[in-house]
């Protein structure tokens, strides 16, 4: 069974709902997702927020974060997940912020990916992936995989 159904299948049974929050993979964890039949039961909506004006206006992400750390950061991740769980009807939101390539630099390199989760009435938490200079498409599917590999976890956990 594919990660997608399996998540569909473990939120489904406990009756709650996803919110997704994207920048470097633009849509490609809620591409995952939807791709299964019946996901409209579970995954009640995605942000896809590939500009800090975005990050700001969508999901409430503070400019102070965003000048302070750097869209790839994990300070932002988390404030990327809060903000998708405050403006959906979600129970769990996950976010994604990283460098897919080319490019990088000495302090954020390439294949950095910053994750955030928040569950409600959890604390957030976060996390940051370094997949290396894989590649741009390699990045954003490591990327989409590991915040596939989150959802599932925070399925399954308890929370």
């Amino acid at each position: 069974m594919s990660l997608p159904k399996q998540i569909l299948d473990a939120f489904g049974a406990r009756g709650r709902m996803i919110a997704t929050a994207e920048s470097c993979t633009g849509g490609m964890l809620g591409a995952a997702i939807t791709d299964i039949p019946g996901s409209s039961a579970v995954y009640e909506r995605g942000f896809i927020t590939y500009t800090n004006a975005a990050k700001t206006q969508m999901l409430g992400v503070r400019a102070d974060t965003l000048t302070t750390h750097g869209a790839v950061s994990e300070e932002v991740a988390l404030e990327m997940a809060e903000g998708a769980l405050r403006h959906s009807a979600a129970d769990v939101a996950v976010s994604i912020t990283g460098i897919a390539g080319p490019g990088g630099s000495e302090h954020k390199p390439e294949g950095r990916v910053c994750f955030g989760l928040a569950v409600t009435g959890q604390p957030p938490r976060s996390e940051t992936v370094e997949f290396g200079a894989l590649g741009r498409d390699a990045v954003r599917i490591a990327a989409r995989d590991h915040a596939l590999a989150l959802l599932l976890s925070a399925a399954t956990d308890g929370t």
